[in-house]
């Protein structure tokens, strides 16, 4: 079955997500609508990057993953589709897709579709949608757009160690309170060599001195470190919310020293 994932800042109060969904059955009845997210904080495309890559992978090939940020294009900012992997993404190229993918992907189309009305401020639903609909139904990318040699770039702040000390921060934090960091477990194995260390937050009274295999390794109320299925290093607390308990908040330093 053909599938066409959303992932959006619209939330779920309104009448967006229905309306989109809407205008997907009406030209695709047969296709499997997925919901990722709607709660993706407003005009946020680095946290919307930080979703779809890690869990893109997940979906059968073929699948067309629409993202629905920030999605106003501009002359400096058009719309586009990439594929990658067997995946189809349709978004702003906004510097988002740089964030998604480690090398550049297999394909660039800037997309050049006509919207059916002057009103451009829902461009997930009047673009998107009917970029994704094509796509399901067999179309070519070149119908509806020209190829674009590369993607928009955009960097966030990368970990760095130097002076037996690795300096990150807190890159997301999900609604369970778990903080997931921008520390990666190559980085810290690679810098650490096997020695000891500890995991220092704000408030310095809290340190995590051990890596361990999942939340139940400690015990409930105990807090925990250990490497999340996103590559980086995470810190939660074993039926609890870390971040609420160190008072952590999304890009809070977190500091890594370790002890020859």
């Amino acid at each position: 079955m053909a599938i066409i994932t959303l992932t959006s800042d619209l939330g779920l109060k309104d009448y967006y997500v229905a309306s989109l969904k809407g205008a997907i059955l009406s030209q695709t009845p047969n296709v499997k609508i997925v919901d990722i997210t709607h709660e993706v904080p407003s005009f946020n495309f680095s946290k919307a990057a930080f979703i779809i890559k890690n869990c893109y992978k997940d979906f059968p090939q073929g699948t067309v993953h629409i993202i629905g940020v920030s999605a106003e294009s501009s002359i400096d900012i058009p719309h586009i589709v990439v594929f990658e992997r067997g995946h189809y993404f349709i978004g702003a190229d906004n510097g988002m897709f740089s964030l998604i993918f480690d090398s550049p992907p297999e394909k660039i189309i800037e997309l050049n579709i006509n919207q059916d009305t002057d009103r451009i401020t829902f461009p997930a639903k009047d673009v998107f949608v009917k970029a994704a609909c094509h796509i399901i139904r067999g179309g070519t990318l070149e119908v509806i757009g020209k190829p674009k040699a590369e993607l928009e770039v955009r960097t966030l702040f990368s970990a760095v160690s130097e002076n037996n000390t690795i300096r990150g921060m807190a890159s997301y934090i999900d609604h369970y309170g778990n903080i997931i960091t921008n520390i990666t477990e190559t980085l810290f194995k690679s810098f650490g060599r096997g020695r000891k260390f500890g995991i220092f937050f704000r408030n310095t009274n809290y340190e995590i001195n051990q890596i361990t295999s999942s939340y139940n390794s400690v015990i409930e109320g105990e807090r925990v470190a250990m490497f999340s299925s996103t590559g980086f290093i995470e810190i939660a607390v074993n039926k609890g919310n870390a971040s609420k308990l160190f008072g952590i908040k999304e890009n809070d330093i977190i500091r890594i020293e370790f002890y020859d």
